[in-house]
């Protein structure tokens, strides 16, 4: 059975070696899938990007790899002060040179861990405030869409075909396609992405999924917008930022009998 890990329960130890500083920057501008937008669980493909019209220089094309490279790390969100980001960008000259940094690693490796540690958390904790904020706007607005419905536990939803067949219980497992999403849109998940449905036990997933895919009969199509507390919290997890409420567009499949 392939397990993916945005719908798993994963364990604390999982998520920590997952925490990544390129996720911090997750932007909080989002739209809410509405009516029609989502009859299929797998987006759209995106277009082939164009081909380049201009030929560029290799310092061009150094400058932009280490650009990309930061960026991809996350740098920014580590708010160096300029006398930091200059002693930051000589470490980084010396490395591409094949040189030796000044100090020996061994005597500077526990407190710089501890610094980026320091830096690292509080882009955490901005970015958890952030995306709870975003939140709070976006269930706000949500709530006041016809179709959508809320249950005790805070978990939303829109059928968007109940299907004919059995509803899964806690016990079973389901054979689905699913999309998954962060508020703003991006996708960090799909069974599109990984070539095939997924099969997975309803009460291995994360509460909100678990809850929400017993709402629907087999054949059915059904959108959930899941809060981080039936998510994954305040932890991040791969493409999912901290405090990250989700949603997944889910086709069910087919019910397999629980064991």
């Amino acid at each position: 059975m392939n397990l993916n890990p945005s719908l798993i329960k994963t364990s604390a130890l999982a998520l920590a070696v997952s925490a990544s500083v390129s996720l911090f920057a997750q932007e909080v501008n989002f739209t809410i899938p509405s009516g029609d937008a989502a009859n299929t669980a797998a987006p759209a493909a995106q277009a082939a990007p164009a081909a380049p019209t201009e030929t560029f220089s290799n310092e061009v094309l150094a400058e932009s790899f280490g650009w990309f490279m930061m960026a991809r790390l996350g740098v920014a969100e580590l708010q160096f002060t300029p006398a930091e980001a200059a002693a930051f960008t000589r470490g980084v000259s010396l490395a591409v040179a094949g040189q030796d940094m000044a100090h020996d690693l061994g005597a500077v490796g526990q407190q710089m861990d501890e610094f980026i540690a320091a830096r690292q958390n509080a882009a955490l904790e901005r970015a958890k405030q952030r995306n709870i904020a975003a939140a709070a706007e976006f269930f706000a607005a949500l709530k006041t869409r016809p179709g959508i419905v809320e249950t005790a536990t805070g978990l939303c939803y829109e059928i968007v075909e109940p299907g004919e067949g059995p509803k899964p219980k806690e016990s079973d497992k389901v054979k689905i396609n699913y999309t998954g999403m962060l508020l703003n849109g991006q996708v960090f998940d799909s069974s599109e992405q990984h070539g095939e449905p997924l099969t997975i036990g309803v009460n291995e997933a994360i509460p909100g999924w678990a809850e929400g895919i017993q709402q629907i009969n087999q054949g059915g199509k059904i959108r959930l917008f899941i809060p981080a507390k039936l998510a994954y919290g305040d932890e991040s997890l791969g493409g999912i930022p901290p405090a990250s409420a989700l949603i997944f567009e889910i086709e069910l499949l087919e019910i397999v009998a629980g064991s």
